[in-house]
């Protein structure tokens, strides 16, 4: 079987890097998800894991207030139950827990640098400096994928083949 949970919210904080003994990275962060409207709205917490090259990137271009959406497999304890823990005074906790298998970023590039999220190092949670052109970006979409032509010819046009031959 196969699950799959899609969320969609904003950083509760800075995310936090760590290597593995064998050197993967992962990067932790807090996700607040609201659920209702009104006076029925409440706040929803995920504790989620990016891995590998994608924990870097979330390292490094994200900050707490980030919009993100996060797909990713629910990690439950052993009897598929949210994972508990019990707390500094002695109260039993528990969260839900994502390990990330995409993040999309939501926030613009202004407003990430604007939290802090810019060209951050290790676990340095303030801004950063320099600038980060869109070139530099590892998931920025180049403009010239769209005007490429389709070199399977599965019926998809690119915006060139469809100003040239217009389709009636």
């Amino acid at each position: 079987m196969f699950h799959k949970c899609t969320i969609a919210g904003h950083l509760g904080r800075d995310p936090e890097m760590r290597y593995l003994p064998d050197g993967t990275p992962v990067s932790n962060f807090s996700v607040a998800v609201n659920d209702g409207w009104g006076d029925n709205k409440k706040t929803i917490w995920f504790r989620v894991s990016a891995w590998r090259k994608q924990a870097e990137t979330v390292n490094e271009f994200l900050a707490k207030g980030s919009k993100v959406l996060i797909e990713g497999r629910i990690r439950a304890d052993d009897n598929g139950n949210p994972r508990t823990w019990n707390r500094q005074d002695g109260s039993v906790a528990s969260s839900f827990e994502l390990s990330a298998t995409n993040v999309t970023f939501l926030s613009s590039k202004s407003e990430n640098e604007a939290l802090g999220g810019n060209n951050r190092s290790g676990g340095n949670s303030g801004g950063g400096g320099g600038v980060i052109e869109e070139d530099d970006i590892p998931f920025a979409r180049p403009a010239w994928i769209e005007e490429e032509a389709n070199p399977i010819g599965n019926g998809v046009q690119s915006r060139q083949d469809r100003e040239e031959f217009p389709v009636f």
